[in-house]
C-alpha cells in the first residue's frame, strides 16, 4: 500500500507541475519588450529635463523626441505581438491536460498488469546469493525421484515377451553381480522400461564393478541417469556424478551439457552460457545435446548481458578432409562447381539465419572472385543496412565489397588458416589472393603439385628460419611426408626436436605427425 500511496503522490505532483505550466497566463512573466518600453519613457524624461535646462538645443530635443516616440511605437507593437503568441489556443491546452490524463493513467494500468509492486530489489550480490542458496537448498535424489513420479502418467505395460526376457536379465544379474555386460545391459533396458531407479542403480553397480577402469563414459550415464529419474532435474548425485567423469575427462561433452543445465536451473544463466557456448563449438552437428543447447542459447546469451551473441555454426563451415582430397582429383569445371556450390549455400544460410560480419564478408569476396560484382555489391549493401550500427562489423563489410581482403581469408568457407588450424591437422596452406585461386583452377595436376610443393618448401624454410608452433611443425611433417619426401620430413623431424626441446606439449603434435608418417615409433 506504501508504494501505491508514494508513487499516486509523485505523479499527482508531477501532473500539477504540468499542469500549472500549460495554464499560467503569459502576464504572470511580462515580455521582453515591457521593460525596453520603460526605458524610452526614461529617455524621453530625461530629455525633457536637458532641453528645460539648456543642455540640449530645442532643435536636436525635437529630433531626438521623435527618434524615441519611434522606438517606443516598435516596442509597444512587439509587445503585444509577444503577449499574443505567448497564450496557447484553450483546445491545444485541454488536449494537453487529455494526454497528459492518459499517459498518468495508462502507466498505472500497465505497471499494474507487468509489473510486481512486492517485488524487491535484486542488485548483483543478492542475486548470487539466492542462486547459491536454491543450488544448496536442491532436493535430493529421492525427493526429486518422488516428485517425478507423482507428475507422470501411469507407465504402459511391457511386451509380455520383453517382459519375461528383462526377468530373466535380472536373475542372470543377481547370479553374476560382478559381470560388466550383463549389469550394462541391465541398466540400459530398465531405464527404457521406465523403471529409472532400478536402471540407475544397475549402472551404480556396473561402475562398483569396474572399479578404477571406470571410464567418464560411465559416470556421465551414470549422472544422465539419475537427471532422468529426477525429471530433469540436475540433484547434488548427478552433479557428483558429472564431476567425476570431469576429473577423468576435462573435456567430457555430455557432462558439459548437464554441468551447464544445473547453473541454468540454480540461478546462473551466466555461467551455464560461457559452459553452452563453449561446448556448442567443439560439437558435431549429430551430438544429442546440440538441439537443446541451440533452441536455448540466444535467449540464455540475452539474460546473461550477451546482447550481441550470435551462435556458432556447429561442425563448421570448411569444407571436411574428404572434400578437399576429392578437390584435389578435379577437373577445373568440377572445382569450380564445387566452390560454387559452397558459395550458395552460404548464401542460403545467410539468408535463412543471418550470420557474424565476417560470413557476409566472405560470401561477398567469393562472390566478387566469382565474377558476380552486381550481386555481390547487392549483398554488400544489405550487409550495410544490417550492421549499420556496428562499426567494426562495418568495416569487414565495407572492405570485402571493395576487394581490400582476400576472398575467403583462410581456406573455403572458415576453414582455419594455417596459422590457426588445431594441433595435428594436415596442412591446408595459406589464403589465396585472387589471382592465385583463378590460376589454381586453370593448372594441370602437375602445375597444381610444383604450386603445393612450393608452398610446403615456403613453410619449411620459415621454421628454420624463424621457428614456429608444434602444430606447424607437425604440419611441414605431413605434408612432406604426403609428397613422398620422406627424408626431408625426418630431416624437419629431427630439426624439430631440437628446436622444441623441454617443451613437451609442443612436441607432441610433431612426434604424431612422425609416426603417423612411419618415421618414429
Amino acid at each position: 500500500m506504501l508504494f501505491w500511496t508514494l508513487t499516486a503522490a509523485l505523479v499527482a505532483l508531477v501532473a500539477l507541475l504540468f499542469v500549472l505550466a500549460l495554464v499560467r497566463r503569459s502576464a504572470d512573466a511580462p515580455p521582453a519588450e515591457a521593460f525596453d518600453l520603460q526605458v524610452y519613457r526614461d529617455q524621453l524624461r530625461d530629455l525633457e529635463r536637458d532641453i528645460a535646462r539648456g543642455v540640449i538645443g530645442a532643435e536636436e530635443g525635437e529630433r531626438t523626441r521623435v527618434e524615441i516616440s519611434r522606438r517606443m511605437l516598435e516596442a509597444d507593437r512587439a509587445a503585444k505581438t509577444a503577449a499574443v503568441a505567448g497564450r496557447a489556443p484553450g483546445w491545444a491546452t485541454a488536449g494537453a491536460v487529455i494526454a497528459l490524463g492518459a499517459v498518468m493513467g495508462g502507466s498505472f494500468l500497465l505497471y499494474q498488469r507487468l509489473g510486481s509492486a512486492d517485488y524487491p530489489d535484486q542488485p548483483l550480490r543478492d542475486r548470487i546469493a539466492m542462486a547459491n542458496e536454491l543450488y544448496d537448498n536442491r532436493p535430493s535424489q529421492e525427493e526429486a525421484e518422488k516428485q517425478a513420479e507423482a507428475n507422470a502418467g501411469p507407465k504402459p505395460a511391457p511386451d509380455a515377451q520383453f517382459a519375461e526376457l528383462m526377468e530373466r536379465l535380472r536373475k542372470a544379474v543377481e547370479a553374476r553381480p560382478n559381470e560388466v555386460q550383463g549389469l550394462e545391459l541391465l541398466a540400459r533396458n530398465e531405464m527404457g522400461m521406465g523403471n529409472f531407479r532400478a536402471g540407475w542403480q544397475a549402472q551404480e553397480k556396473l561402475i562398483g564393478a569396474k572399479g578404477a577402469a571406470a571410464s567418464a563414459d560411465d559416470y556421465a550415464q551414470l549422472g544422465e541417469y539419475l537427471v532422468v529419474a529426477a525429471g530433469g532435474l540436475v540433484t547434488k548425485e548427478a552433479e557428483t556424478a558429472f564431476a567425476t567423469a570431469l576429473d577423468l575427462n576435462a573435456q567430457h561433452k555430455l557432462s558439459r551439457y548437464y554441468i551447464g543445465l544445473m547453473m541454468a536451473q540454480n540461478g546462473r544463466p551466466d555461467r551455464a552460457f560461457r559452459i553452452w557456448d563453449a561446448l556448442l563449438r567443439d560439437s558435431a552437428p549429430g551430438d544429442p545435446w546440440v538441439a537443446p543447447i541451440s533452441q536455448n542459447i540466444e535467449q540464455l546469451a540475452w539474460i546473461a548481458g550477451e546482447t550481441r551473441y550470435t551462435p556458432p555454426m556447429v561442425g563448421g563451415r570448411g569444407p571436411s578432409e574428404a572434400d578437399m582430397a576429392a578437390a584435389a582429383q578435379m577437373s577445373p569445371e568440377e572445382r569450380q562447381q564445387m566452390i560454387r556450390s559452397m558459395v550458395e549455400g552460404l548464401n542460403d544460410r545467410l539468408a535463412a539465419e543471418g550470420g557474424p560480419a565476417q560470413d557476409w564478408a566472405k560470401l561477398i569476396s567469393a562472390l566478387r572472385m566469382l565474377g558476380e560484382e552486381d550481386r555481390a555489391a547487392a549483398i554488400a549493401a544489405e550487409a550495410e543496412t544490417r550492421f549499420k550500427d556496428f562499426p567494426e562489423d562495418l568495416a569487414k563489410i565495407r572492405a570485402a565489397a571493395t576487394g581490400e581482403v582476400a576472398p575467403m581469408a583462410g581456406p573455403m568457407m572458415g576453414a582455419p588458416a594455417m596459422g590457426d588450424a588445431p594441433e595435428g591437422a594436415p596442412m591446408r596452406g595459406p589464403a589465396l589472393s585472387d589471382e592465385q585461386m583463378k590460376s589454381a583452377a586453370e593448372m594441370s595436376p602437375e602445375e597444381r603439385a610444383q604450386m603445393i610443393e612450393g608452398m610446403v618448401n615456403g613453410l619449411v624454410e620459415r621454421l628454420e628460419s624463424q621457428g614456429g608452433t608444434g602444430a606447424e611443425w607437425a604440419r611441414a611433417v605431413s605434408s612432406l611426408a604426403a609428397l613422398g619426401r620422406a627424408e626431408a620430413a625426418a630431416a624437419v623431424y629431427a630439426k624439430a626436436q631440437s628446436a622444441l626441446a623441454g617443451q613437451e606439449a609442443e612436441l607432441a603434435p610433431v612426434t604424431e605427425a612422425a609416426q603417423a608418417a612411419g618415421l618414429a615409433q
